[in-house]
């Protein structure tokens, strides 16, 4: 992680400082054991990347912070809710370095704990107090349309993982849209409709929620496959022996010849698969120029999400812009 992208992080991390405050609050209760399990991820870590984008999005139409809160608080809620679900779903025992949700406290306590994360988000912006009913209605369909999505996205991942055939670049595309962008186009979606605006405004702000998401994940993929162990706390080539069907993985597979191939198809997918086999594989990738293209893919979305915030002329869009190139240039 460069000094840029550490600044980046810091910045999401102060202006979201209020959000975190609000989420503990709103987890406190009875049984302990339950609450305590519910914000357990909240508490150790995460990028508050999804409720800072809530807040940029309502201030960059004219919005104020504090319109913008119960909104933020309810998809970073959502947020931990599917990384507790899917913990459990793929067996995971530690997520931001410490044990998940269903390692600490079971899996019962665990999947009763993702399922309080998401009434309670519903319950906050249904419920509160500062929010006008007509937009509550509106932050109400577009949170379940995306939760509809993400659950829709996972099935796609689940049977893509499962097919022996190689899914094709514009399947993957529609899987991340569904499972990763969704949330980052409610967030974007929720902050304009938090500030009252326009539909206009809502539609220009889910265009660059998309794009974003769709950059965001085909980065992360890419880390997967040729990420630093030092920085991403995971095994080098962890993607590749885990035999996960990511955009960069398909490109290398649809690229490579002959015994370039064959390596990455001997360690792909392949638990017993030794060291070294994984590290040719990732030294092939690597060779192939990968990183390059999926850099350049993902940098292709984002260029449409910058051109769809062109319009706006305010620090808030220079925060959205900014975002954008740490997503496109990031190692973590």
């Amino acid at each position: 992680m460069g000094v840029e992208g550490g600044t980046q992080l810091a910045k999401i991390a102060s202006d979201t400082r209020k959000i975190d405050d609000f989420l503990l609050s709103r987890l406190n209760g009875e049984p302990a054991n339950l609450y305590k399990a519910a914000s357990y991820l909240i508490e150790h870590g995460g990028k508050r990347l999804r409720p800072y984008l809530v807040l940029k999005s309502c201030q960059i139409v004219g919005g104020l912070p504090r319109q913008a809160v119960p909104a933020a608080s309810a998809i970073e809620m959502i947020h931990n809710f599917t990384l507790v679900h899917d913990d459990i779903m793929d067996n995971d025992e530690l997520r931001h370095g410490v044990p998940t949700v269903h390692t600490k406290f079971g899996i019962p306590v665990g999947i009763l704990a993702g399922d309080l994360l998401f009434s309670k988000a519903f319950e906050i912006i249904s419920s509160s107090s500062q929010i006008p009913n007509e937009v509550g209605l509106s932050l109400v369909s577009v949170l379940s349309r995306s939760c509809s999505d993400v659950c829709e996205g996972q099935v796609l991942d689940i049977s893509m993982a499962q097919s022996r055939s190689v899914p094709t670049e514009s399947q993957y595309i529609k899987m991340v849209e569904k499972k990763t962008s969704s949330l980052f186009v409610a967030s974007c979606a929720m902050g304009a409709i938090s500030a009252n605006t326009t539909k206009t405004d809502v539609a220009k702000l889910s265009t660059y929620g998309r794009n974003l998401g769709i950059a965001f994940q085909i980065v992360d993929d890419l880390i997967g496959v040729v990420g630093d162990p030092k920085v991403t706390k995971k095994p080098v080539g962890n993607d590749i022996r885990e035999g996960k069907k990511s955009l960069p993985i398909l490109l290398a597979i649809k690229t490579a010849k002959g015994k370039e191939k064959q390596g990455i198809l001997r360690a792909f997918g392949n638990s017993s698969a030794s060291r070294r086999e994984v590290e040719d594989a990732v030294d092939v990738i690597a060779n192939l120029g990968i990183e390059k293209t999926v850099r350049k893919k993902a940098a292709h979305h984002l260029e449409t999400a910058k051109r769809s915030i062109s319009c706006y002329d305010n620090p808030a869009r220079e925060d959205l812009v900014s975002l954008l190139d740490f997503v496109v240039e990031r190692s973590l």
